[in-house]
């Protein structure tokens, strides 16, 4: 038997199976009108119960698309969501490597049979992916890539996830795909703005145009999902006592003017700003229209 007969029949081995009547089949991805009736995966399976929001674009892309969607699905990942994507070239690649990097969850979703690595550059990142992740397809393995068969797939990376977020496309990326599908789902749909005039932004900012959320900060993912960008313990690291006291009756009562936090701090206005001051530069908090905000990211 020869070394790539081995190596093959090694991954068949991990090769699982289950059906849509499985307790690890997702209930999100069942919400779907037409959900697959199995998935093959390698990997943690039990990812799929996790909460999951997709992070896509298009393959060709810049360098603004590759950081923010490393940033955005590290972020994602270090509040214990699963970052779902295609494993793609370009944006979706990036996605991965992001979760990854926080030692988070990341789910390849594959146009073809989780045996097969497409693109065959991906296959380092297909292999942390199966260790550390999950790699699923509705495809058999052994079913090679056709072109059809991704955008089929894309209605499984909406499925599982409660939003889509689109961090940079062309008007005729497959990203824009995903992004309607996850719209039809009724779930939400975030875009990453960008350069009117390059070309790697027209099909994302047209989604905005559209009604898709603005992204901002990474805070407008994280609060789509109703999380926080810091989180309890991390505060209490990070802050003084009195800091930790304003953070406290932000978190409980939500934006408050600075008369307000002085009466409830009792400290003179010239002391509560120079510690505001403090915690804005930290990316704790930040004022607007006279009100003082926890920062969302």
């Amino acid at each position: 038997m020869s070394e790539k007969t081995m190596q093959q029949e090694k991954v068949k081995r991990k090769i699982g199976r289950i059906g849509a009547g499985s307790p690890d089949y997702p209930a999100l991805l069942k919400e779907i009108k037409d959900y697959p009736t199995e998935l093959f995966y390698i990997g943690n399976i039990k990812l799929l119960k996790k909460r999951c929001a997709a992070v896509v674009g298009s393959r060709n892309t810049n360098q603004y698309g590759r950081s923010m969607a490393v940033a955005i699905s590290k972020k994602l990942a270090e509040r214990d969501v699963a970052v779902v994507s295609g494993m793609a070239r370009g944006i979706d690649t990036c996605a991965h490597r992001g979760a990854l990097s926080a030692n988070g969850s990341t789910i390849a979703v594959l146009g073809c049979g989780v045996d097969i690595c497409y693109p065959a550059e991906n296959s380092g990142i297909k292999k942390e992916i199966e260790e550390t992740g999950l790699v699923i397809s509705e495809y058999a393995p052994g079913i090679k890539p056709q072109r059809y068969r991704f955008p089929q797939r894309n209605r499984i990376i909406s499925g599982l996830s409660e939003i889509t977020v689109v961090v940079q496309a062309r008007n005729n990326s497959g990203a824009l795909i995903t992004a309607e599908l996850s719209a039809e789902q009724g779930r939400e749909v975030c875009a990453l703005p960008g350069n009117i005039d390059s070309q790697y932004n027209l099909g994302s900012n047209k989604l905005i145009k559209d009604g898709a959320r603005p992204i901002v900060s990474i805070a407008d993912v994280l609060e789509a999902m109703g999380l926080d960008a810091i989180e309890q313990q991390e505060a209490e690291k990070l802050l003084s006592d009195t800091e930790m006291k304003i953070f406290n009756i932000l978190r409980q009562d939500g934006e408050m003017g600075m008369d307000e936090i002085c009466r409830r701090l009792g400290k003179p206005p010239a002391y509560v700003t120079g510690i505001v001051t403090v915690m804005e530069l930290k990316g704790i908090v930040f004022s607007s229209l006279g009100k003082i905000f926890i920062a969302k990211g």
